[in-house]
């Protein structure tokens, strides 16, 4: 296998360059993207654990039968925004923030294709999540399901500003999902190394693209649905009111024509940062890599043809019903390949049991318990016993957190030492695996049971003598568990930023090109935009003789030179050359920072306060006011915008 890759940097042992800004305004203006990539997983990382304090709440809440520990009308309002926290706040951001940070190295790129566009769908997520966020601390959170089923969401029925916040909340993220899903399509198809075919993208890359596919497309579906039920609560529109002739089902269609592919824009890319991690800790390339691609393409196309076994309940019909259940079941045959893939790629390798591999291997297993529960319900009869009890809320839960939350930590632990220059505690690694493996299971296996069992699922309590007790109780244990794990996480993190073992280029001897340079990477990834030859340009022949050092022939475009910077099989510490020169004195362009982002961002977020509010007695001529001063600032920040310099000084 020809092993292709290259980052290196001639070496000049002249003056060292100044070293990338720092402080608070070099971060709000930076339009790098491994900044933002940082930005985006810390503030997701903070999310995660704001929509885990509320998943204890309601875990303290259900412990024990008859409790009165919150309010009922609050109880609604901490599952709604859980749930709405963890899919939109947390776990979405935090493969965007992967997205950011390693697939443009992936791919052998210097930046993404719009970095200032990549800034703006920050701070928009950023304000976006704070918008919706902030109506539970004043009471007034949404309160309906994550999911706000029309006509019931409507202003008749719901008069308060809960359902406010929801809709304009998400009209926020989900521009900000859109910019960056644009972002990263234009990216990958237009800025890949001389060399990298389609057919030679790692497998993250891959799943990268079809997932900001399925954004694009899905949050369209979901940006018509909410603004209609924007414009019926705020203007009093009628596309959900029954009485003037909407169909009640309207926004149940729309809602799950987004909600269904949802579930695969939160776990194809944990596809992909699994099928990094097994290759590297079993020493063999990706077994079935054509098919493993293929097979991604074919669930983000099937993902568009089973939005319907949501609403098996609804009376669609025996046709409709019949349909839905077969397109449910051909979508496990793409999943299941991908597993024996897996299988496939760690049978007869050398299996290094990692923290991160304990994760990834963890992930095949519980994702395809959720996988399994979830053919169950493609039976329209079955699903008719299960739907809206507990069953639903175990099997949501094994295909999120035991498959996008421990992959997320699969690939946290992996490229953790690309971003920081460090090695995370094996030791903590581990203990932290262990409790989130026992405490997930603890809290979400007997979920089953009490769903057969007939425990509704979103009630607020129960009595003591309905059999639901003993389950529980060792539910809401199962959760403390889990929460010990993710601050045996957090302690790891911080301690591995400051503490840890330096890393190095490569210390996993991976094969792909984000390894080939120094840990943290330049500002400016490459000296040289590399050449590929192969999918593994990091691995010669056998990788099971690699010794964590990249290796093997090096190419650039116009001629032959050095790793890093040494002789092939040299061991240097890459920085010393690497990092002494700036991107001016390499002659490399990169854009300037800009404060624009945030400026338009702000102006986006001053118009939909506005909105919030307007029907707020006292209050809608003064907040009528500030969204017209949004607009105008809007359009302001897009003038600008378009005539900032896109070079430096």
């Amino acid at each position: 296998m020809a092993s292709t890759a290259t980052v290196a940097a001639p070496h000049h042992p002249h003056t060292a360059a100044p070293a990338e800004p720092t402080g608070l305004w070099s971060w709000i203006t930076t339009v790098d993207h491994k900044r933002i990539g940082i930005m985006y997983g810390v503030t997701a990382f903070a999310f995660f654990l704001i929509g885990g304090i509320e998943a204890l709440l309601i875990r303290v809440q259900l412990a024990v039968p008859n409790n009165n520990f919150v309010s009922a009308d609050f109880y609604n309002q901490l599952f709604t925004v859980h749930a709405l926290t963890m899919i939109f706040a947390a776990l979405m951001p935090l493969t965007a923030a992967f997205f950011n940070y390693i697939m443009p190295l992936q791919i052998g790129a210097r930046d993404v294709a719009f970095p200032r566009l990549n800034a703006l769908s920050y701070w928009v997520y950023l304000f976006g999540v704070l918008f919706f966020n902030v109506g539970v601390f004043l009471q007034m959170g949404p309160n309906s399901g994550w999911f706000a089923y029309a006509p019931i969401t409507t202003r008749e029925f719901s008069p308060g500003l809960n359902m406010d916040f929801y809709v304009l909340g998400l009209q926020i993220l989900g521009f900000s999902s859109i910019l960056a899903s644009l972002n990263f399509i234009v990216t990958i198809i237009n800025m890949r190394a001389p060399g990298m075919r389609l057919m030679r993208m790692p497998i993250f890359t891959w799943l990268t693209l079809i997932t900001a596919i399925l954004i694009v497309t899905a949050m369209a579906v979901f940006t018509i649905a909410v603004t209609e039920l924007m414009v019926d609560r705020l203007f009093g529109a009628t596309f959900y009111d029954i009485r003037k002739g909407a169909d009640p089902l309207l926004w149940q269609h729309l809602f799950w024509m987004f909600g269904h592919p949802e579930v695969y824009i939160l776990i194809l890319p944990i596809m992909g940062m699994v099928s990094e991690v097994i290759p590297t800790f079993s020493r063999k390339p990706l077994f079935g890599y054509n098919v493993m691609v293929f097979s991604g393409v074919l669930i983000g196309w099937l993902g568009w043809g089973v939005w319907s076994h949501h609403m098996f309940a609804t009376g669609m019909g025996p046709i409709a019903d019949s349909f839905f259940a077969l397109s449910t079941m051909l979508i496990g045959i793409p999943t299941g390949i991908k597993i024996f893939n897996w299988l496939g790629t760690m049978w007869g390798g050398s299996l290094r049991f990692t923290t991160a591999m304990l994760f990834s291997i963890a992930f095949i297993a519980m994702f395809t318990i959720g996988g399994i529960s979830g053919v169950m319900h493609a039976a329209a009869p079955s699903d008719l016993q299960q739907t809206d009890t507990y069953f639903v809320v175990a099997h949501l839960h094994y295909v999120f957190f035991g498959g996008t939350v421990l992959g997320l930590w699969s690939g946290m632990y992996y490229w953790y030492p690309k971003i920081t220059g460090r090695l995370m505690s094996e030791r903590l690694g581990k203990a932290h695996f262990w409790l989130t493996l026992v405490g997930m299971n603890l809290t979400f296996f007997p979920m089953h049971f009490l769903g057969m069992l007939g425990m509704p699922r979103r009630i607020f309590t129960y009595a003591d003598n309905m059999g639901f007790n003993e389950m529980n109780l060792v539910i809401s244990a199962g959760s403390f568990i889990i929460a010990l794990g993710t601050l045996v996480f957090a302690i790891n993190l911080v301690w591995a930023w400051k503490r840890g073992k330096i890393a190095g280029p490569n210390p996993w001897g991976a094969a792909t090109l984000e390894w080939a340079m120094a840990s943290p990477p330049p500002v400016y990834n490459f000296v040289k935009i590399p050449v590929v030859h192969s999918r593994m340009p990091l691995w010669e022949g056998d990788p099971t003789k690699s010794s964590g050092i990249p290796h093997g022939r090096v190419e650039e475009e116009t001629e032959q030179v050095t790793l890093m910077g040494a002789k092939v099989g040299e061991v240097r510490d890459p920085e010393q050359d690497v990092n002494r020169m700036s991107a001016h004195d390499l002659g490399i362009h990169l854009p300037p920072p800009s404060y624009w982002p945030i400026i338009t961002a702000a102006a986006i977020s001053i118009i939909f306060i506005g909105l919030l509010f307007r029907n707020v007695e006292g209050w809608a001529h003064n907040l009528w006011l500030m969204s017209i001063l949004g607009v105008v600032g809007l359009v302001l920040c897009v003038y600008a915008w378009a005539f900032e310099p896109g070079h430096s000084h």
